[in-house]
């Protein structure tokens, strides 16, 4: 039982696809937050559902740990090779393999991005609608429970996945779902892989649920002199029923951070993002509903545009946010951690941590998809200082903490990973013994991406 016997094995199997370059490794050791570098032992690169099975029995024969990857933008370590092994890239396996329009539902491979399906969609007059900013591959989405700006809307991975194909840690393939939009036959296997950080299998296959392209688009920005009204104009537009597509949050800290990357001219104070979908009047009605509830609640500025260069700018800006803000503190790393509260308690949590990072002697820009009581904090370390690393780490843990206070979770699209495992038992309770029964019966051995969501694993 090894990992050198295993490799030997695939290397005789894949070829030139088994990798074991120190590039590579590198590549599939790094993360975007601020984890140590956890490099593998090698690279696949599988073509077929059939290979990574075999590859899969294989290592369960030898007792090599395996981890999947998709496009490496997880931000809480989910795809580090915490006890090295093999790392599994499925960036080979990119296709749309059938769009059935009538349905309104599309299959495709686990390492196609989410760019690449809608690119693939533009001619059907349908879209894929989760945007969690990164241009992330649709496996990787599933296996995290991705969401995002769009969430608001149309719902996270959870509510968009019909069904999936899983190679479980023996080897075995199975599939999940259906193509019908709901069913009341047995246990719902799809959730449970669905935000297993591939722990539990890995994803080969998805069926996902697609939506019909707007009419119309309009996005628009406005500013509010302080947090508090702001978030509660979020509040008021939700409970008021607004249908709201994307509603976006970003501080003063963020609103600065903007300018100095993206060379916008946002004034240095809170602001709301938003966009809305429908046909055009319903847009403009919308767009005018939402705009007498910033007047009303002291917001200014606000002016909206179904302009597509607009609108690409506003959104383009919003998804570079993190590295706008990695750039405000040149050469830092970012401790990156969300929470999500009920939005009848959004204005007291973000109000909250703003006040305890204002507190700190470290930078913490605050934004999110506030729409859904989802907000983030970027805490800026520099590297190799300790004491800040320590900081950063104490003011998570008080979110983690406030979050769960309000009536939250710890985690509202970020996942669990490496960097949230500590507090699951904090939310789950005696839930999390029971999702280590799930794991143990399912991956006896633990060598599916060990070290994560589950105690001892």
């Amino acid at each position: 039982m090894s990992i050198p016997d295993a490799l030997s094995e695939l290397g005789t199997m894949l070829g030139d696809r088994l990798s074991r370059s120190k590039s590579d490794l590198d590549t599939h050791g790094r993360n975007e937050a601020h984890f140590p570098a956890m490099p593998p032992d090698a690279v696949a690169y599988p073509d077929t559902t059939e290979e990574v099975s075999q590859i899969v029995r294989t290592c369960a024969t030898h007792g090599c740990p395996v981890v999947g990857w998709g496009a490496g933008t997880s931000l809480e370590g989910h795809a580090l090779a915490l006890r090295g092994g093999l790392t599994v890239d499925f960036s080979r396996m990119d296709r749309v393999l059938a769009v059935h329009h009538e349905d309104m539902d599309a299959v495709v491979q686990p390492g196609l991005t989410r760019e690449a399906l809608n690119r693939e969609l533009r001619a059907t007059g349908l879209f894929f609608p989760v945007d969690p900013g990164a241009n992330a591959s649709l496996g990787g989405m599933a296996a995290t429970r991705a969401s995002g700006t769009t969430a608001v809307r149309y719902g996270t991975m959870r509510d968009n996945v019909l069904g999936l194909e899983v190679v479980l840690a023996d080897g075995r393939v199975i599939r999940t779902g259906t193509r019908a939009r709901k069913s009341s036959a047995g246990y719902d296997l799809t959730a449970l892989f669905v935000g297993a950080e591939g722990t539990l299998g890995l994803i080969t296959e998805l069926t996902l649920k697609l939506r019909g392209q707007p009419e119309a688009i309009s996005a628009g920005v406005c500013a509010f002199d302080a947090i508090g009204p702001a978030v509660e104009t979020v509040i008021a537009t939700i409970q008021m029923g607004i249908p709201m597509a994307r509603i976006e949050f970003v501080d003063a800290a963020t609103a600065a951070a903007f300018n100095a990357y993206a060379g916008a001219e946002m004034p240095e104070c809170p602001h709301l993002m938003v966009e809305f979908h429908g046909s055009p009047a319903g847009v403009a009605e919308q767009a005018e509903t939402f705009g007498a509830l910033v007047e009303e609640m002291g917001g200014k500025g606000f002016e909206w545009s179904t302009r597509a260069e607009e609108r690409t700018a506003l959104w383009t800006m919003r998804h570079n946010a993190y590295y706008a803000c990695l750039a405000a503190r040149p050469g830092a790393l970012g401790l990156v951690t969300d929470m999500c509260v009920p939005i009848s308690r959004l204005a007291e949590a973000v109000e909250e941590t703003r006040a305890d990072i204002a507190r700190a002697s470290i930078p913490g820009p605050i934004l999110g998809h506030v729409g859904d009581g989802n907000f983030h904090a970027i805490l800026l370390v520099e590297p190799g200082n300790a004491a800040e690393l320590d900081e950063a780490k104490a003011l998570a843990h008080r979110m983690v903490e406030r979050a769960l206070r309000l009536g939250g979770t710890v985690t509202g699209e970020h996942g669990v990973g490496m960097g949230k495992l500590g507090y699951m038992e904090a939310e789950h309770g005696a839930g999390w013994d029971v999702m280590g029964e799930v794991k143990r019966a399912l991956d006896p051995a633990g060598l599916m991406n060990p070290g994560k969501m589950v105690r001892g694993n």
